[in-house]
């Protein structure tokens, strides 16, 4: 049986009205979708995996309510100017000089890895996935734009965007709940600072110093793109000037989503985006995830268990279906304990779910249980309710745990194969379908130790793939050859992608 969606009937929480409200699309059929991505000048860690997770949850709902979705991602690689509150650095650069490799060459690495850690995830592809690099005639487009429409300012070299200026008219603050005159008072002081006219001005292009590695050519000389303006730029010209759902972490509202939308108000003459959908945070054992508590968990650390906190290696499925058993918008808690506990879940699922593809309907209808009957089907249709009331991924496991019993009692003759009716039968079926693999794109546990092997084989293909791009064929040919003396072959397909087989 197949599961039919009503599109009307979906509702989800937008950040900027803080209400829920029921979704329509700007064209009708079509979802336009932006996230913000990864600034990649380092390994991604745990605090990626909920962002990158709930809105590949949010694609894979939309396309199966039947939208034509176009998932935009940004790669942020020019740098990631910060400001408000944090020092002003060029963390690429820096990192770069750190690992003494060139700026893209770091770019080119720690993307690989990300990608790497999302196809672990089992997270699909965006549709497309933009560089701020690439994209620098557009923001530089947007910038005179709002320079012309008297928002924005030059100062040695260097653009601000007039914060002050831009809240006599529009309700700056409004998406983050905060107030532009207590910002006044609490911005602290940073380098630049006095070039600006309101210490809350941001960044819109910043003058290139002599030792700046990574610089662009201007109107106002030679210099980079402040955060902000990326996403504005890239969004406008794959999306347009509207589109339906902006997408990101709690953390990104201020400065980077305000910041959006004011520019690109300015820019367009009327709000970028419809929806505003934000995941809430990350904690590890209670405390903020932080350098200061080494309790930032790289994706490499996590898989591996080689980290002080964790007690085992955890599948990237655990760790899914963990962050999916909690409501995006409500905090989350990592422990061990918690994660042992949601590997377990997921095997018990996953088990009832291999039984349930094994069973066939006996066809006797008189001898359903007619309450039974009822029940499986309310479980299986309130799954469609809860994914439409903001995407409640919490209740639809929850149901998934109801009806493993029932399945389980079907192959242990604890229920009577012909107790549900044969519509009802098909439902549950597919109803672990949709939601186990379609929805929510949960996989099978696999044994730890051959999960282990296939992730290092899979940076290993990673790594060569990234020699052979930069025609270090002597790094690609030892690769290749240490794994054959392991015993393990690899093979390059035309396609591109590479397979391997072990002895």
């Amino acid at each position: 049986m197949r599961l039919f969606y009503n599109m009307s009937e979906f509702h989800i929480y937008n950040s900027y009205t803080r209400e829920k409200e029921k979704f329509e699309p700007i064209t009708p059929g079509h979802v336009g979708l932006y996230v913000c991505g990864p600034t990649v000048s380092g390994e991604s860690h745990l605090g990626h995996a909920r962002p990158y997770i709930t809105f590949d949850v949010v694609n894979r709902y939309l396309q199966h309510l039947g939208y034509k979705v176009r998932y935009v991602r940004n790669i942020t690689d020019a740098g990631h100017f910060e400001e408000e509150g944090r020092d002003a650095e060029d963390k690429i650069a820096g990192k770069a000089q750190l690992e003494k490799l060139e700026p893209m060459e770091l770019v080119h690495k720690y993307t690989n890895l990300f990608h790497w850690g999302m196809r672990l995830f089992n997270n699909l592809e965006p549709s497309i996935e933009p560089t701020a690099t690439g994209h620098i005639i557009e923001q530089i487009d947007m910038i005179q734009k709002i320079i012309r429409e008297g928002y924005a300012y030059e100062v040695n070299g260097s653009v601000y965007f007039d914060v002050k200026k831009y809240a006599e008219k529009y309700p700056y603050g409004k998406l983050s709940g905060r107030i532009l005159e207590d910002l006044l008072e609490t911005t602290r002081e940073l380098e630049g600072q006095d070039e600006k006219r309101n210490k809350t001005d941001f960044a819109l292009w910043k003058s290139a110093p002599p030792e700046h590695i990574m610089r662009w050519n201007s109107p106002w000389g030679e210099g980079f793109p402040g955060w902000h303006i990326e996403c504005s730029a890239m969004s406008r010209k794959y999306l347009g000037e509207t589109f339906d759902i902006h997408g990101g972490g709690m953390d990104l509202q201020f400065p980077h989503h305000e910041s959006e939308i004011a520019q690109s108000t300015i820019a367009h003459g009327h709000a970028p985006v419809r929806y505003w959908m934000h995941n809430n945070m990350i904690t590890i054992n209670g405390k903020k995830m932080g350098k200061s508590y080494n309790n930032v968990i790289k994706l490499t650390e996590l898989f591996s268990g080689n980290h002080p906190i964790l007690e085992q290696p955890y599948h990237p499925m655990t760790v899914r279906f963990y962050i999916l058993q909690t409501h995006y918008r409500s905090t989350l808690d990592f422990s061990n304990e918690a994660l042992q506990g949601a590997e377990k879940g997921l095997r018990r699922l996953w088990e009832a779910y291999e039984v349930l593809k094994k069973l066939a309907h006996t066809g006797n209808e008189k001898a359903a249980d007619a309450a039974l009957d009822t029940q499986v089907t309310t479980w299986c249709n309130e799954c469609a309710d809860f994914m439409n009331d903001d995407l409640n991924t919490a209740k639809v496991i929850a149901n998934l745990f109801e009806l493993a019993p029932v399945i389980n009692g079907m192959k242990g003759g604890q229920v009577a194969m012909d107790a549900l009716s044969a519509g009802t039968f098909s439902l549950l079926a597919s109803t672990y379908k949709t939601y186990l693999e379609d929805v929510l794109g949960l996989q099978p546990l696999q044994a730890q130790q051959s999960n282990k092997i296939d992730q290092v084989l899979s940076l290993l293909i990673e790594i060569r793939k990234d020699a052979r791009t930069r025609k270090d064929f002597a790094t690609s040919d030892q690769i290749r050859n240490k794994l054959a003396e392991a015993g393990i072959t690899l093979k390059d397909e035309k396609d591109g992608t590479v397979s391997y087989t072990i002895e």
